[in-house]
């Protein structure tokens, strides 16, 4: 094949017209054409095209690369996945499903007007903290609330309108970094705070807080290691001790929990995780989490604290910028109502995974492995562990039950990589060249589905 045994733009596009979706654009069909015939000609530069074909038979071949193109690039980018990786949390995947309540909360006002800054009552202008600040003072017992896009954004807003042009005092331990590059002294630096760096990356004491106060200090900054854990000799003040050292001299403790809970962890087998009440109750001023890790919501920042402070940060400029949309907000509060209403670990999935029994993981696990194994798949049920994932609860994982699945002749990657790209995506792990799905991370209404992939990509 050569260049001149190639179609013309005009020829090609005539035939596309005639198969392609007759609501796709002309000037879409137009380019992708060129596009398509493009690709070819590079493909002949290159000589990796050599046979010939009908000048027919290559116009219908083209076309219908034209049009797989087209419907490429028209179907949505973001979409589902089914989690079979034993990662809660899992980052790359969106982070916490949402409740059926949080869904149908952001349903319900997405289609239309709200009342999102408007009071109903007074029939005059309002204001969006309103629709979740008395529950999270409720589930906190802190003065005041507000809530931005995420996490990140709650702390850089609290170092700017709190901190800008004086000192932050932060353990050299916690001088930290999150995900995406995240780092504490950066963050600071941006802010126009000062980073001042006390005691050492193991061993820190009240003590060196309260020698590190000056009358240009600003605040005391406690951040919680979220994704990684000192062991040894190691010492930590205690936010107790850091709030009396901070009352003494009158500057405010944030106290940075990154995921952050409103449920304890151990009862589950788990370490300890910050608890937002707790740390309001033991001293600080202002505390910043996140909405879609541990508590399960929506991605959101939320700082909680002394109401003098949350009035600083909504007068900031920044805030207007950092603000939730109504969605978001809408589901936010259908999910901070569940704690409210005692039934988080019932409603919200985070925590339905979390308190999974193991009786009845190892129930859907053998159900999973003989509807495989009645479909020709080699399939086997088998223990394994789940983590919590997000930057929550590092190193600690729950006690799980999985199916193991021999991929045959097309091998694991090859099987793998055809699961990723169906739809729906599923993801799972690859273990001594077996494909492994931890049902902990799969819904009940996802199984059906899991099968079917299986079935047509083995």
């Amino acid at each position: 094949m050569t260049r001149r045994d190639l179609p013309s733009v005009d020829r090609l596009l005539q035939v596309v017209r005639a198969e392609a979706d007759p609501t796709w654009p002309g000037a879409l069909l137009r380019e992708a054409v060129r596009a398509e015939l493009d690709d070819l000609r590079g493909r002949l530069q290159a000589g990796e095209e050599r046979e010939a074909a009908p000048p027919e038979a290559l116009l219908r071949t083209l076309a219908e690369q034209v049009i797989a193109r087209i419907t490429t690039e028209l179907r949505p980018s973001l979409r589902p996945v089914i989690n079979a990786t034993g990662v809660i949390i899992q980052t790359n995947l969106g982070r916490a499903p949402l409740s059926a309540a949080a869904r149908a909360a952001m349903h319900a006002v997405a289609p239309g007007y709200s009342n999102l800054e408007y009071d109903l009552v007074d029939g005059k202008r309002g204001s969006r903290n309103v629709h979740l600040e008395t529950l999270l003072t409720r589930l906190t017992g802190a003065e005041a609330a507000l809530a931005v896009n995420n996490n990140a954004a709650a702390v850089y807003l609290a170092l700017l309108a709190l901190a800008a042009g004086r000192e932050v005092i932060v353990s050299r331990g916690q001088a930290v970094e999150i995900g995406g590059g995240f780092r504490i002294p950066d963050v600071l630096r941006q802010s126009g705070a000062t980073l001042v760096e006390v005691g050492t990356t193991n061993r820190t004491y009240a003590r060196d807080y309260d020698a590190a106060i000056t009358e240009r200090t600003a605040m005391l900054l406690r951040v919680h290691s979220s994704n990684f854990r000192l062991v040894g000799f190691v010492h930590e003040a205690s936010l107790a001790e850091l709030a009396t050292v901070a009352q003494a001299h009158g500057v405010p403790l944030v106290d940075d929990l990154g995921s952050g809970t409103l449920l304890p962890t151990a009862p589950f087998g788990l370490a300890p995780e910050p608890m937002v009440q707790e740390s309001i109750a033991a001293g600080a001023d202002l505390v910043t989490f996140s909405g879609d890790k541990l508590l399960g919501g929506p991605q959101a920042g939320l700082l909680v604290g002394r109401a003098a402070l949350i009035a600083q940060l909504r007068r900031h400029p920044l805030a207007r910028a950092l603000r939730l949309d109504k969605t978001t907000i809408a589901g936010l509060e259908a999910t901070l109502r569940s704690y409210v209403r005692g039934q988080a670990l019932d409603e919200i999935p985070v925590w339905q995974m979390i308190s999974a029994p193991l009786p009845r993981l190892q129930a859907r696990a053998e159900a999973l492995a003989a509807a495989l194994q009645a479909a020709g798949i080699a399939a086997s049920v088998t223990p394994c562990r789940s983590a919590i994932g997000g930057g929550s609860l590092p190193g600690e994982t729950l006690a799980s039950v999985g199916v193991a699945v021999l991929p045959g002749p097309v091998g694991a990657e090859v099987l793998m990589q055809r699961l990723r790209l169906g739809e729906p995506a599923v993801i799972a792990r690859i273990n001594d060249e077996q494909l492994f799905f931890d049902l902990r991370t799969v819904g009940e209404d996802e199984t059906d589905a899991l099968v079917t992939r299986l079935r047509d990509a083995s």
